[in-house]
């Protein structure tokens, strides 16, 4: 069994920077393909960035694409989300997601199937 726990939210002025953590446990993180999305008050779910097991090759949302960073350290079981030059419309509750040994880009959340319980994150304009 696979449970994501994530860390870092937090409030944060429009420019700045959060790292999000999340760590997963289970034997398996190896293989897992892991992401993050994000969650505003009334709207889906969105996929923010994935990052795959088998190339650690990272992707991303065009929205995000050159501000933030997906990466992760297999020996400690754990991925992050670098944020930089964070806007109001980044606010959002953030979740990280993990399903083993799939292959692609796994961009829908009915690809994963494990998950945390959010983090929140409040940018200010």
């Amino acid at each position: 069994q696979v449970q994501p726990v994530e860390s870092g939210g937090g409030l944060v002025r429009s420019g700045g920077s959060l790292r999000l953590s999340c760590v997963a446990s289970g034997p398996t993180f190896t293989t897992l393909n892991v992401a993050w999305f994000r969650q505003a008050p009334g709207k889906e779910r969105e996929f923010v960035a994935g990052i795959s097991w088998m190339t650690d090759r990272p992707y991303y949302a065009d929205s995000v694409k050159g501000r933030f960073t997906i990466s992760r350290n297999n020996a400690y079981h754990m991925a992050y989300l670098q944020m930089n030059s964070l806007k109001p419309e980044d606010t959002a509750v953030y979740y990280c997601a993990a399903v083993p040994s799939r292959v692609g880009e796994l961009r829908t959340p009915d690809a994963y199937d494990y998950w945390g319980q959010g983090t929140q994150v409040t940018v200010s304009s």
